[in-house]
């Protein structure tokens, strides 16, 4: 039997609002400010996701399914690179790159579910990124890996005593910013590594050891 519409509606505003609170205070945040923030009770959090690590594990795979379907959904936009600057600018609503580098490590790495799901979205967004290249809109020396990365520093809060408002209007302007310079022809090669999607596989293997 599936989850009925209250039980679902109820999930939905604490990943919502575990994801938001994530975003702006790191994974140890009390769990009784996530309830708050989703409108439900602690009683149902716990009815929910009965741990912490249970919750921080919903956040992330509910974070990986919505960053494939956004990166999916803007594969149908018209030129290869406006979809993957639609993609950025919904992955960025979204909150993902401000959640997951904070929650990832503190997930089993054996956890079948959540790298089948993380596979898939970086298929997903590697494939715009492939699409941009190719079309010749980016340029050849941008990798996957340069515009998750950007991505990743452009969503995470910015420090200092501005509101939330205005630090979510400076990180979307920021975004516009990184748009408008991805569009902008070569000039000369860029410095540090190019690192790919492997790269980045043998370095989160690496950190594991």
């Amino acid at each position: 039997m599936g989850m009925r519409a209250d039980a679902r509606r109820n999930q939905e505003q604490l990943l919502a609002a575990a994801r938001e609170l994530v975003a702006e205070r790191g994974p140890g945040v009390p769990l009784d400010e996530v309830a708050r923030l989703a409108g439900v009770g602690i009683a149902t959090l716990y009815r929910r996701f009965p741990t912490r690590e249970a919750l921080l594990r919903a956040v992330v795979l509910d974070a990986l399914v919505r960053t494939r379907e956004a990166a999916e959904r803007a594969g149908s936009v018209a030129g290869p690179f406006e979809a993957l600057a639609t993609y950025l600018r919904d992955a960025l609503e979204l909150r993902v790159s401000a959640v997951m580098p904070q929650v990832l490590d503190l997930i089993d790495p054996e956890d079948t579910e959540v790298a089948e799901a993380r596979e898939a979205s970086a298929k997903a967004v590697a494939a715009l990124v492939d699409a941009a290249r190719d079309s010749g809109e980016l340029p050849d020396d941008v990798t996957f890996a340069d515009v998750g990365m950007m991505l990743v520093r452009i969503a995470r809060p910015l420090p200092g005593p501005m509101s939330t408002e205005l630090k979510d209007d400076l990180a979307r302007r920021h975004l516009e910013l990184f748009i408008r310079g991805l569009r902008a022809p070569a000039d000369g090669d860029l410095a540090g590594p190019a690192l790919t999607r492997e790269d980045l596989a043998a370095l989160a293997a690496e950190e594991r050891r």
